[in-house]
């Protein structure tokens, strides 16, 4: 039984503040949209192009239905409108306006309103959910996606005994191409996995991108940490079994820049950061220019092909040749490319399938809004790689006090927005579906709230130990 002192002086106990049900309704929306956006292939493989589409413009709706009453009375903060990431704002703006002189104005239509709808479901999240809790999402939604993608494949080896195609269809007479499939059975056999997603590359940087966040939740010391250890240690392994060149890479990246990090919030004069910085600097230029000369054998070691598995061949310079014609504006919005179109349709092929992106996300842009596209996109993801650097390596700080601890959870818009850049030299998805909202949600949550736990958005909401919440009239 509980008991507390009845001495005059001492306030009697009260009860901890319950969290609105609204709030909780609020966070589940939020792990809808993450699922949705990462698992995407899993949607449309289970109701179809135009059953992805209503969950999308669903989850629009609410977002809408969620976000403007919320602005209207100031809840929990005033919106910030010029912490907004007009940069990629902007961008939206110029794919809209292409069409006007788009090539294909049906896919420029289409592919802007998903775009529309990945830019308004990420800035509701940013603005609603404080880091702890877009963190505590994002956990989740990848807890989800990696259950169920391990579900699945024991399904199909174990029950099924043969491969799955999408909504679940019956196998045609005949040999057909592997490509086509969803799942592969390839579980037991040791071979290339595809989990819920359906793709071997997307499942493992889904896989690197939970390890992160996971990682990231137990040195923030949440709830459950040996269930974390277990979730990380499942991700790590549909990643090795997804083996993936890109994710391998991307994962390295990663870690460089997570250790020098490390060492610049040990750095305790600038004089130390500085060396730090000079002597990381030219290893990374080593690096660099090894890779480049030396990029052949290496891609040998991954087990891939010289040409990156036919991206320079096959699709890049093609993707060149047609971004010449429209050097300046570009050829009109498209992302991704819409096969059934006439202007995509066999346009370039692999497997007998028409290829829906350029697997470079920065020949991708040149080619649908030319030169201004691709400066766009650049200042936007170089603005939120410069932002996420210092709020990672920077000790939090907002009066004269100095010895503040640092923020585990800070770590995380870093190595993101790194694996994003690296990911898009080999594919494209970081300007579309959940790489758009991560650049915006990243973007707009570390411009407006660059302290975990302070400022109005952080106000009466779980912070981390060690930190001091301020409350901004």
């Amino acid at each position: 039984m509980a008991q507390y002192t009845k001495h005059p002086v001492t306030a009697p106990p009260t009860a901890p503040e319950r969290e609105s049900t609204g709030h909780i309704l609020l966070r589940a929306y939020a792990i809808v949209v993450f699922i949705v956006a990462f698992a995407h292939a899993a949607v449309y493989n289970l109701v179809g192009e135009l059953g992805a589409g209503v969950v999308m413009i669903l989850l629009t709706l609410a977002a809408v239905a969620i976000g403007v009453p919320m602005i209207a009375r100031a809840d929990p903060h005033p919106f910030p409108w010029r912490r907004l990431p007009w940069v990629a704002l902007g961008y939206v703006s110029l794919a809209l306006i292409s069409v006007a002189w788009s090539q294909w104005r049906f896919p420029t239509i289409i592919t802007w309103v998903l775009l529309a709808a990945v830019t308004v479901n990420a800035l509701l999240i940013a603005y609603a959910l404080s880091w702890r809790e877009i963190v505590r999402a994002l956990a989740s939604a990848f807890k989800w996606i990696i259950g169920l993608s391990l579900a699945i494949e024991l399904w199909v080896s174990l029950v099924l005994h043969r491969p799955l195609l999408p909504f679940f269809a019956d196998l045609p007479d005949g040999k057909i191409d592997a490509h086509w499939y969803w799942v592969r059975d390839n579980f037991v056999d040791g071979g290339r996995i595809q989990g819920i997603v359906g793709n071997s590359n997307l499942l493992a940087i889904v896989s690197l991108f939970a390890i992160v966040t996971f990682g990231v939740s137990f040195a923030a010391r949440a709830r459950w940490r040996t269930t974390l250890v277990l979730w990380t240690l499942l991700a790590a392994y549909l990643m090795v079994r997804a083996s993936s060149a890109t994710a391998y890479v991307c994962a390295l990246a990663a870690a460089i820049v997570f250790v020098v990090a490390l060492l610049i919030r040990r750095a305790r004069t600038p004089r130390i950061r500085a060396r730090i910085y000079m002597i990381c600097g030219g290893i990374v230029i080593v690096v660099v220019a090894a890779v480049a000369v030396l990029h052949k054998p290496l891609l040998e070691a991954l087990g891939r092909s010289a040409d990156l598995t036919g991206r320079t061949d096959l699709i890049w310079t093609k993707v060149l040749e047609r971004a010449a014609t429209h050097p300046i504006f570009g050829n009109g919005f498209s992302s991704p490319w819409i096969p059934s179109d006439p202007s995509f349709d066999e346009w370039i092929t692999d497997h007998h399938i028409t290829v829906f992106h350029a697997h470079n996300m920065w020949l991708d842009v040149l080619m649908q809004l030319g030169v201004v596209g691709l400066v766009l996109m650049a200042i936007a993801y170089l603005t939120l790689l410069w932002r996420a650097w210092f709020f990672a390596a920077d000790r939090p700080r907002w009066d004269l006090r100095a010895d503040r601890p640092y923020s585990s959870l800070t770590i995380l818009p870093l190595l993101f927005t790194v694996i994003l850049l690296v990911q898009g030299l080999a594919e494209s998805t970081p300007i579309m579906l959940w790489g758009w909202l991560l650049l915006i949600l990243l973007s707009f949550k570390v411009k407006s709230v660059p302290l975990v736990g302070v400022g109005l958005s952080e106000q009466a909401r779980v912070t981390e130990r060690g930190h001091e919440p301020r409350r901004v009239p």
